[in-house]
């Protein structure tokens, strides 16, 4: 009597531990995807945080090379880093306010005319007709939708543009804060790698952020002598839109020439085509000189791996994840350069002969 109640106790116990594992699974579960809806509308917020360091690296390698140059203390060369950076930009839309405005009205005078001249050639080919066809009624709505939605942000444009620049200026005024903070959650032993990684990832985005601000400037002053030759309407704006565009490494130049072009159309087919030529050899030439700046002072991104990144960003992120693709990338790879491959490398690898050989 008593062994069957042993085993009767035993079974009990067999099957309190068999659903205590199965709760246990279940809330392992429950809690990842917590983690991961969390995550998912958190990534948002966390693409603005590393916008605002971005814009701190920024702040931070002007003052370095005002201090180079001058041999100030370092917070005066920060503030001048700083404020003269937004002193620099309100002069220059002071100065070419008037002219841009002037054009963007003329732009928005001549684009239902440049939108139909636009239609009229594509309708005289059939691969234009069909194109016409897949962007009318439902397709064209669809696109509408599918482009709100891409350019929809947490909490609007301006909103998010505050938040980056407030966030750029905390990160400028105390850095060591910051990067102490995250070093203290490293282990005593790792913290030397920790601080290696760090200066490792603000190298980096020093070189991208050196990188593209001279293919912007390059792109801008190319294409306004460039389309200005043409007598192009509206040059300026359309070099000021593409050199912003530029950012977007691969789909921000193709998309910045299509107004371009499309205005060129307006004047005459062979005009169209030289424009776009115009657009191609200034991103070739831009290409060639920088690309092998940002490689020097940058990692070595694949770009099959970069425009799988921005596809990936942009389906999550929509507009602002394409521009941090990049820099997003490179820290993924340094990090996984720094803490996994390298580990990979100092290991020993030691080979066992097979039986029966010396």
């Amino acid at each position: 009597m008593a062994q069957q109640n042993f085993h009767a106790e035993k079974t009990v116990q067999k099957e309190l531990t068999y659903i205590q594992k199965v709760w246990q699974t279940v809330a392992v579960v429950a809690l990842l995807v917590v983690v991961i809806l969390i995550a998912r509308v958190a990534f948002n917020v966390l693409l603005m945080v590393l916008a605002g360091i971005l814009v701190s690296v920024y702040f931070h390698g002007l003052g370095d090379i005002i201090q180079r140059k001058t041999n100030w203390r370092r917070r005066i060369c920060m503030i001048i880093s700083v404020g003269g950076t937004f002193i620099i930009l309100a002069a220059l839309f002071y100065l070419m306010g008037a002219t841009i405005s002037k054009q963007i009205g003329v732009l928005s005078d001549t684009l239902p005319h440049t939108i139909n001249t636009a239609k009229q050639k594509l309708s005289e080919t059939p691969i234009g007709q069909k194109i016409l066809d897949y962007l009318s009624d439902d397709n064209s709505d669809t696109l509408m939708t599918t482009a709100k939605s891409f350019f929809n942000t947490s909490f609007g444009v301006l909103g998010d543009i505050y938040i980056i620049l407030f966030l750029a200026i905390f990160f400028t005024s105390n850095p060591n804060l910051y990067k102490d903070g995250m070093i203290k959650l490293v282990p005593e032993s790792r913290k030397p790698l920790a601080h290696q990684v760090i200066d490792r990832i603000s190298h980096a985005l020093k070189g991208w952020l050196k990188g593209m601000m001279l293919s912007m400037v390059l792109v801008f002053i190319l294409l306004s002598i460039g389309l200005g030759t043409m007598s192009i309407p509206v040059a300026l704006v359309l070099a000021l839109l593409t050199g912003l565009l530029k950012i977007i490494p691969n789909f921000g130049s193709l998309a910045a020439m299509i107004p371009g072009v499309l205005l060129a159309l307006t004047i005459s087919t062979n005009t169209a085509i030289i424009v776009a030529l115009i657009y191609i050899v200034t991103q070739t030439v831009v290409s060639n000189i920088v690309t092998p700046i940002i490689q020097n002072k940058m990692i070595n991104l694949p770009p099959a791996l970069t425009i799988l990144a921005q596809v990936l960003m942009g389906t999550l992120s929509g507009v602002l994840g394409i521009i941090l693709a990049v820099p997003l990338l490179a820290i993924v790879i340094i990090l996984v350069d720094e803490l996994y491959v390298k580990k990979i490398s100092d290991i020993d690898i030691v080979i066992v002969p097979e039986r029966g050989q010396p």
